[in-house]
């Protein structure tokens, strides 16, 4: 799914936080971002799925303006198109691993325990579908997350600091299987890190700063 933003200015009350920015990311290229701490990654990544309101500028995805849906019509654009991860994990705690995963698929009213059993296998979570969250491992509840982001297959997958909370052997497994099944699916990946590792896979490195962006 291509993404484009143009000129994109927001602030917090009358501390900006970013402005003029603009960037297209095309259907399935791996676009990282990074920057400094504050600077609003962050808040950038939840403007790209219209989570958060800008000030000014234009955010179009799948060539729809998200400024002229309501915030209905963009729910239903995430749950269809937009996967999401983040540092935190954000696992339901009272769920199981295959519950977990398959959450989005019966949001959308489509259960496929099979696709949940195939996406489990290809992110190394196979056999461990009936535990609860508690029970495993910060890199194995990550691969969770990622399944769990990819397993109806969204065109636009973003993904907020995925290896913060992760040592580097880890991470690095974690980011392979990331990888992996977005160049399968051919989704669109926006990733901001502070890690220069998980930026090596990339295809463009931008970086984020108060007046723009700009390639590195």
């Amino acid at each position: 799914m291509s993404l484009q933003i143009h000129n994109l200015c927001k602030h917090y009350g009358s501390v900006p936080v970013f402005a003029n920015v603009s960037l297209n990311v095309a259907p399935g290229e791996f676009v990282a971002i990074v920057g400094e701490s504050g600077v609003g990654k962050s808040t950038l990544l939840n403007c790209m799925a219209g989570l958060d309101q800008w000030d000014s500028g234009t955010v179009h995805l799948g060539g729809v303006d998200l400024d002229a849906l309501d915030d209905d019509q963009r729910a239903v654009l995430r749950r269809q198109a937009v996967g999401f991860v983040f540092q935190a994990f954000h696992v339901l705690p009272h769920l199981d691993v295959t519950q977990n995963v398959a959450l989005p698929l019966l949001l959308l009213g489509t259960p496929d325990n099979a696709r949940v059993q195939a996406m489990l296998e290809a992110v190394g979570l196979e056999g461990l579908g009936a535990r609860l969250p508690q029970q495993l491992s910060g890199g194995q509840l990550q691969r969770v997350a990622i399944a769990r982001a990819l397993v109806h297959r969204p065109a636009l997958l973003l993904a907020d600091e995925p290896t913060g909370n992760l040592d580097p052997t880890t991470a690095a497994k974690v980011m392979q299987a990331l990888v992996e099944q977005t160049r399968q699916h051919g989704t669109s990946l926006v990733l901001v890190t502070h890690s220069q590792a998980a930026t090596l896979h990339a295809d463009r490195v931008l970086h984020l700063q108060a007046d723009g962006i700009q390639s590195m």
